[in-house]
């Protein structure tokens, strides 16, 4: 999500112009009366007096009035949420929720290599090299962002905290090179790595560094952040980058962000040279290009520490140290040479030639005008993401596996050995059950990760199956030596089922022969088992519809489809050059274009129906919003409450929905307060913020559900400190591509982890009353042109299999009352006015109750009110007027405005602050000074203009006596 820029002031400055051309119009018609009225015109001194006194009380009433109108219109919801009162986080909270954030971190650190049991540290001494341990990752850029209100707990503050010595000499070196991190911002982006050139390490220094440790570590440190995904090609166009020596250039053409920088591999070359003992840690989200592991035998050890949030870095001492049994599992697939990822060509910035008669022209964020041109990205993969491809073409002999994978995923060391004994797996009345013995039998406490899949049946050019699919996984407690934990892994037969959304278009679990093995990564079986399906089941009816959807899940997106040639398994991947080359036609077609909508040509008086019958509004049947806690939606009184709105207030829960929903008097709906941060609670306005955790990436390699849900529970708890309502989190889109910038805000490649991290998160935050926005709804998997009409292409099977499937167990599971669309367009359809996404499918068939809210509203020229709730989308967030108004009052539109706002209410009615009936809130400090400031002019006015008529009464006297 966006946060407040340039252009939401140009946009405030444009909705604030009537109001002060109505002030200057008043003070300047003041002016010409009173020079206009001289002793010339009107010779009558009481007269022409009057005349000016009277037009001048006439002027400061109209600017009094002008001012109300603009402070409680177009900046009322600026001011009401910068006028918030601020509530901080307490004590207990602060320390509860700064030890959880160590506990997910320390189950979110994953040791990818230990040759030699080089680790834990043998030395308490140790040599940290690289800049990037003085200026590690805490988190993510944009709405990732930590605050600065508590203290953060540094890399090697954390490493001191586990009684590990550090080189100060090599510190200093680092310090004094940089202090500060360059900032890879929403606006722009500086994507310099520093790090010392090996030529400035002095003999010296060396020499005593290995005077004082055996031991090394490198950091290697990369950054991400919402607004721009990686530089796939550091010597782009456009790429802001400074080398740190003038001798060299830290990146060839065509080299990446994920890559070792020349300054890197020479400060690589220089440890290794001198230490025999190296441990590599990687902090970053996005999965680096270990390429170059096999040419550093030194390093033995190679550890992963996701964005640690602010106090996660005190995990990784103790892992480092030996305190901590690492237990993480890659969330993702490391690959040696990321150009050969199935998705490196169809990732980026793309342009439709054709487009131009559909521009759009809109203000930036620097507040500079913008034209756009729709853009596209085809997922050309389907649903051969991630592991589910490169496993695949393995088993299909299309890829030399061992060539291009360097970390599977669900792949992670440990201190410890652990067997897995597969007891059983049982196929009973639709469900399958895998019991697990797990033992520890190392010398080491520590806990591991049950990873079951399945291998379906697939037939030759039939309905596209990956051979291997994660379907379920449980986290053992912690096992001490020789100790045994029986896990049971269970879950439905419909979940094996794949979309078929070009013949039977709906789910189908085909007969056959099922493979379900214990894993110990996606490419690693430790044993398996066999079940039948005797009977193929196609989920095509109301009596059996796939994973009890409440309708049947039927094909809604053909048209999202495009003239995209989809991977396929068939042959072998026969047509993998052709279906993953980078795209060569640049035109929509014209079929396309004829319903691709934006601000140019959207008219919601086309989309009308005549037989609609408008809705009763401003109806007085004394209901209030707090009568409607737990209640069902479908409740008759629900349309009492509805009744009693008016169309202003409809208008104003739609399109002032940034940050909170506004209030409605008339039927005791508060403002309620939404707050930003995949990892914390940010308020853009207060500037209150709560502890940062680590980031999704760090919860997805815990693969521990319940530390999912505890930390629901814990941003629960902070909202209550802090007066919030809502979370815009957690973010579940999709590790399509590692070079996508917002990689540290989602959790995973896979679908299902990706879903059970969400769903958890949620659950445990609705446990508290604080309702989650699962966002980005849906297929926003780039930053590149996600405000720039991107259109999005890829077939259905994917879209269900992949990329909806984490929302959707979020709102079976997880329970989700908010949904935040997405910027982009599916197909040539915005999401946040796709009726097929937001209505048949989340509504219809998954059976969502709740409000759907849009990502930033800074129009963009496509984004506008009236599409919006026409086709599910509720809300608007936005802070200021744009094109975020309802425009159209006809019966259609109103009866829109009226399901958007049931669905608004319905959430903040079962919010944690109507619990205990009609919240209590203070009258803003704004309106306060506003009622004040009209008590005063009211007084002044009126003393006034007795005062004139008292000089005019008495002036008239003087000349009556006068003339006597």
């Amino acid at each position: 999500m966006l946060q407040i820029n340039m252009a939401d002031v140009m946009n405030v400055i444009g909705s604030l112009t009537p109001y002060l051309i109505a002030i200057g119009v008043l003070f300047v018609l003041a002016l010409i009366v009173t020079f206009a009225v001289n002793k010339k015109t009107v010779k009558e001194v009481a007269t022409r007096k009057i005349i000016h006194s009277e037009s001048w009380l006439v002027a400061l009433v109209g600017i009094v009035v002008a001012a109300s109108m603009m402070l409680s219109g177009p900046l009322s919801t600026l001011l009401n949420n910068a006028t918030a009162t601020k509530y901080m986080l307490s004590d207990a909270t602060v320390s509860k929720a700064n030890d959880l954030a160590k506990e997910v971190q320390s189950e979110a650190i994953t040791m990818l290599k230990n040759d030699d049991s080089n680790l834990p540290l043998s030395n308490k001494k140790v040599n940290v090299f690289g800049w990037g341990s003085t200026n590690p990752v805490y988190g993510g850029t944009g709405s990732g962002s930590m605050s600065d209100q508590y203290d953060t707990v540094s890399l090697l503050d954390g490493m001191k905290e586990a009684g590990l010595e550090t080189n100060a000499d090599l510190t200093k070196l680092y310090t004094d090179y940089r202090a500060d991190r360059p900032v890879v911002g929403m606006w722009s982006q500086d994507w310099t790595l520093p790090e010392v050139p090996a030529d400035q390490y002095s003999d010296s220094l060396i020499s005593d560094a290995k005077s004082f440790s055996d031991e090394a570590v490198v950091v290697l440190t990369r950054v991400g952040g919402e607004g721009a995904d990686l530089p796939m090609n550091m010597k782009a166009e456009g790429i802001t980058y400074e080398n740190n020596s003038k001798n060299y250039e830290d990146f060839k053409d065509g080299e990446s962000f994920l890559q070792l920088s020349q300054t890197e591999r020479d400060m690589l070359d220089l440890v290794t040279k001198n230490f025999s003992k190296v441990t590599l840690v990687y902090n970053g989200a996005n999965t680096f290009q270990f390429d170059f592991l096999n040419d550093y035998p030194q390093i033995q050890s190679v550890v992963w520490c996701p964005p640690a949030g602010q106090t996660g870095f005190s995990a990784l001492g103790d892992v480092l140290a030996g305190e901590t049994n690492p237990s993480g599992k890659t969330s993702d697939t490391f690959l040696k040479d990321l150009t050969q990822s199935v998705s490196y060509n169809n990732f980026g910035k793309f342009e439709y030639a054709n487009m131009d008669d559909k521009a759009a022209k809109y203000k930036g964020f620097t507040g500079d005008e913008v034209t756009a041109i729709p853009g596209f990205v085809n997922y050309s993969e389907g649903i051969y993401v991630g592991y589910k491809f490169y496993e695949t073409a393995a088993t299909e002999g299309a890829i030399d596996y061992d060539s291009m994978v360097a970390f599977p995923f669900g792949y992670g060391l440990s201190y410890t050995t652990f067997e897995q004994k597969l007891n059983d797996v049982t196929y009973k009345d639709g469900k399958v059950t895998v019991d697990v013995t797990v033992t520890n039998t190392g010398d080491t406490a520590g806990k591991d990760v049950v990873e079951v899949y399945y291998n379906p049946p697939y037939t030759e050019g039939g309905i596209e199956k990956a051979s291997t699919n994660l379907v379920g996984f449980e986290k053992t407690k912690e096992l001490k030596p020789g100790a045994s934990e029986t896990v049971t892994v269970e879950f439905d037969d419909d979940d094996m089922a794949s979309y078929d959304y070009q013949n039977a278009k709906a789910y189908v679990l085909e007969k056959g022969d099922y493979d379900i093995s214990i894993n110990s990564d996606s490419h690693t079986v430790i044993d398996s088992k066999k079940i039948t399906v005797e009977d193929t089941i196609t989920y095509d009816s109301d009596s059996n519809t796939h994973d009890d959807d409440q309708t049947v899940a039927t094909n809604q997106f053909d048209d999202a489809a495009g003239d995209v040639t989809y991977l396929s398994r068939a042959g072998h991947f026969a047509n993998y050059k052709e279906a993953i080359a980078a795209p060569t036609n640049f035109e929509m077609s014209d079929s396309a274009k004829e319903t691709f909508y934006n601000n140019t040509n959207y008219d919601p008086s086309q989309f009308n129906d005549d037989s609609d019958e408008m809705p009763t509004t401003g109806a007085k049947n004394g209901l209030r919003l707090a009568d409607m806690y737990g209640k069902d939606y479908d409740d008759a009184d629900w349309d009492k409450l509805l009744d009693e709105l008016t169309f202003d207030d409809m208008d104003n829960l739609i399109a002032n929905g940034g940050y909170g929903t506004p209030a409605v008097s008339s039927v005791g709906k508060i403002q309620l307060t939404d707050a930003d941060g995949p990892a914390s609670l940010n308020n853009n306005f207060t500037g209150v913020g709560s502890i940062g955790f680590p980031a999704s990436t760090a919860f997805a390699c815990t693969w521990n559900k319940d530390l999912a849900k505890q930390f629901g529970e814990m941003i629960g708890d902070m909202a209550h400190d802090m007066h919030v309502a809502g979370w815009y989190a957690p973010a579940m889109n999709i590790h399509r591509n590692a070079f996508s910038g917002r990689t540290f805000e989602y959790f995973s490649e896979d679908a299902l982890l990706s879903g059970a991290m969400a769903s958890n998160e949620i659950a445990g935050a609705k446990e508290k009353g604080v309702y989650s926005f699962m966002k980005h709804f849906a297929l926003n998997d780039q930053e590149t042109k996600r405000t720039e009409m991107l259109c999005t292409w890829t077939n259905e099977q994917a879209m269900r299999e992949i990329y909806l499937k984490p929302f959707e167990m979020s709102v079976k599971e997880g329970g989700a009352q908010a949904v935040m669309s997405a910027f982009n367009y599916i197909g040539n359809t915005y999401a946040g006015g796709n009726n097929a996404l937001l209505n048949t499918v989340l509504r219809d068939e998954w059976g969502f109750k709740g409000f759907v809210l849009t990502d930033y509203f800074g129009g963009y020229g496509y984004q506008n009110g009236d599409q919006e709730i026409r086709n599910g989308n509720d809300s608007m967030l936005a802070t200021t007027k744009i094109t975020n108004h309802i425009t159209d009052k006809s019966a259609t539109s109103v009866k829109a405005m009226r399901t958007a706002a049931h669905n608004i209410l319905y959430t903040a009615a079962n919010s944690w602050q109507y619990a205990d009936g009609e919240p209590k809130v203070d009258t803003p400090i704004w309106k306060t000074a506003m009622y004040v400031a009209w008590g005063v002019t009211a007084v002044l006015v009126i003393a006034l203009e007795a005062l004139a008529i008292k000089r005019y009464m008495d002036r008239k006297k003087a000349k009556a006596e006068i003339s006597a």
